[in-house]
């Protein structure tokens, strides 16, 4: 399922999310997510932060988001030098 996924363009996306603790809401703790997602609109992100803001304790304070492509097209270089050994 995964690679039919990246065949869909879904990438490889990584969110550093920040948030209130619930016990100390003056502290900032961080939570990483990982997953496949479709950028730019990332719906399986936002259904996650959908599920935290609807289940969780902990308000969210702000939320960094990468992704890359795990399938790319195949970078071609010319050889500079070609050597034959016998």
């Amino acid at each position: 399922m995964t690679f039919v996924k990246q065949l869909a363009d879904y990438r490889l996306t990584t969110a550093e999310i920040l948030y209130h603790m619930p016990d100390h809401p003056g502290l900032l703790q961080t939570y990483v997510w990982q997953d496949l997602d479709l950028a730019p609109r990332f719906p399986e992100l936002t259904r996650f932060l959908e599920f935290w803001q609807r289940e969780l304790d902990g308000r969210l304070h702000s939320v960094k988001v990468a992704s890359q492509r795990l399938i790319q097209p195949a970078e071609i270089r010319l050889a500079g030098l070609a050597v034959t050994l016998h």
